[in-house]
């Protein structure tokens, strides 16, 4: 998300913060700059004028261009207007209104804007993370095997949905989940209208009949993020016919601009609950403008990174890890089940997207060839070996080399950079292990360049876990994330990796 706007703003502010101190003119032609770039990131032009005011105004004070550290100071201040533009004066916009069992939830939306994947998605989540029982039904009688397509996801994350009578209209639907809902004694339930490909009259009375019936806690209209500034006036037209209570962006992860997301709420007033950020069923991120500005402005996201963990690392695996690093023990299981975690938590560029700092060094690594296939040549080299190799990695000499490489269809040099990285990820836990949980939260921050988030967002992002996770004071990161060991020219730890092929 907002790849293009979070490196040009990044630009700006490094020229700013380089400097020892800075005029109110210096103030000024930055933000004539950050104008431009939100204006390329199809955020639309009053947005855009009424952010570069409001920061204006704030920046060109007398305790700011005096201050110690002005270009901090003006980057702090773009930070908290870009959350009060995400955020509006809503404490938590991202919370659902489902508290009264069956609580119903409308879906709507233009059809092709991934409305049906986002209702599994949404209804995995309200499973998984908060314990509820859902229902989902398909309305939707125009599109060809919508309603088999809802079907067959239900069967997928393993949620209930409402059996397909054909011949029933979308009002009848509704009311029979209703029904449905009430007797199954389920928490909530969700339904999945019809779209069209444009906004027409024929549309909005469906849907206005069916919000009749269902009277729904939760309008969710469901966007596609990549049709940029319509996807505000499509929002406005659903708003004003329907009513809506707030918004999904989906495809997030491919729109490099994201202006529609900036634009939404300050033109709307309707909260960005939601956005989609891949095709997978996991792929749906709660929108929190704090850690969203943070990512925007290159600070990373670092609570998001610690979630991502706590989804993907088993509690148990995580504290039997923690022991053997404690006791200098790192063999290539270890290593293995490392590669592992980080695929599962979207791979390089996942991971590498939340940590503080490493936006501005994305270059650098595409440039060393450092993508996802990497991490599967190397756990495809793990696998090659004997369950003895990978206890004990110092038995490989040149003809066990010669046969795991030629097993993993890779060459013996690409073990040997496997090997070498092995050694020094093994050589970083032992002193990880000596250190205690007070020096490990400080060799993290000093890893990452000392571009960690704030003492409070590390204490958040520590609550977030409990003492389900060992590692930083409680609840932290698995130790010996790939990516955190020793190099020089790219992000710590990434020369071990190998090169493309």
């Amino acid at each position: 998300m907002f790849e293009n706007l979070s490196e040009r703003l990044g630009g700006v502010f490094d020229r700013l913060t380089r400097q020892g101190a800075l005029t109110e003119d210096d103030v000024r032609t930055a933000l004539r700059e950050v104008r431009v770039a939100l204006l390329e990131a199809d955020v639309s032009l009053p947005v855009a004028r009424d952010f570069v005011k409001a920061v204006e105004k704030k920046a060109t004070g007398h305790a700011v261009t005096r201050s110690i550290t002005p270009g901090q100071q003006v980057v702090k201040i773009v930070h908290d207007e870009l959350v009060h533009v995400l955020a509006g004066d809503d404490a938590d916009p991202g919370a659902l209104k489902i508290d009264n069992a069956p609580a119903p939830v409308l879906m709507v939306g233009l059809q092709g804007s991934g409305k049906t994947t986002t209702t599994a998605k949404l209804a995995r989540r309200l499973t998984d993370r908060n314990g509820k029982r859902v229902l989902m039904a398909s309305l939707d009688t125009n599109r060809p095997a919508a309603m088999e397509q809802l079907a067959i996801l239900g069967t997928q994350i393993g949620v209930d949905t409402l059996p397909i009578v054909k011949g029933e209209d979308a009002v009848a639907i509704a009311r029979r989940a209703k029904q449905q809902a009430t007797l199954g004694g389920y928490d909530v339930y969700m339904l999945d209208t019809a779209g069209r490909l444009h906004i027409d009259q024929e549309l909005m009375d469906q849907v206005a009949r069916v919000r009749d019936v269902a009277n729904p806690r939760e309008t969710l209209l469901v966007v596609d993020g990549l049709t940029g500034q319509d996807a505000v006036n499509v929002a406005q037209e659903f708003d004003s016919r329907v009513g809506v209570t707030g918004v999904i962006l989906t495809r997030m992860d491919g729109d490099g601009r994201g202006g529609a997301a900036l634009s939404m709420r300050a033109i709307t007033g309707k909260p960005i609950k939601f956005v989609g950020t891949g095709e997978k069923m996991d792929a749906i991120e709660e929108f929190q403008p704090s850690r969203i500005a943070g990512r925007i402005l290159g600070m990373g996201d670092i609570v998001a990174l610690v979630e991502k963990a706590q989804e993907t690392f088993e509690a148990e695996q995580a504290e039997r890890m923690m022991r053997r690093f404690q006791k200098g023990q790192f063999n290539m299981n270890d290593l293995k089940a490392q590669l592992e975690q980080m695929l599962k938590m979207g791979g390089m560029d996942g991971v590498m997207g939340m940590m503080p700092g490493m936006a501005k060094m994305k270059k650098q690594v595409d440039a060393a060839g450092l993508d996802d296939k990497v991490l599967k040549r190397q756990i495809a080299l793990i696998q090659s070996m004997t369950k003895v190799e990978r206890s004990n990695p110092q038995l490989l000499q040149a003809s066990r080399k010669k046969r795991i490489a030629a097993g993993a269809g890779l060459d013996v040099a690409e073990l040997n950079r496997l090997l070498k990285q092995h050694r020094q990820m093994a050589d970083m836990m032992k002193k990880v292990g000596k250190m205690g949980k007070a020096g490990m939260l400080k060799s993290l921050r000093g890893l990452m360049g000392g571009k960690m988030p704030s003492e409070a967002e590390m204490a958040a992002a520590q609550a977030k876990l409990g003492s389900g996770m060992p590692g930083l004071g409680g609840g932290g990161l698995p130790g010996g994330l790939p990516g955190l060991g020793g190099g020089a020219q790219l992000p710590p730890g990434l020369s071990g990796f190998g090169k493309k092929k």
